[in-house]
């Protein structure tokens, strides 16, 4: 994570698959964007694996990214689909 918000760090080589859980299967639904007016069409996919985040993690991006924009929401009649 950047030291303060904003600003950028140093680049380099990530593997992004390093920070997937092994299952990728992923669920799929139609929502909105989660800041207001929440109205515009988004196709969500989210990974059903979970990946664990130390506390000092979940800490460090807070006091870069302090705002949540909004609860989680009901689901309100969408459907949800398990995609493998």
């Amino acid at each position: 994570l950047p030291r303060q918000q904003g600003s950028r760090t140093a680049g380099g080589t990530l593997d992004l698959a390093a920070l997937l859980p092994e299952d990728r299967a992923w669920y799929g639904y139609e929502g909105s964007l989660t800041t207001p007016p929440c109205t515009e069409g988004v196709a969500w996919s989210v990974l059903r694996g979970a990946v664990s985040v130390s506390a000092d993690q979940v800490r460090a991006f807070t006091e870069l990214f302090p705002l949540s924009a909004r609860p989680v929401q009901p689901l309100g009649g969408r459907s949800v689909t398990l995609n493998r």
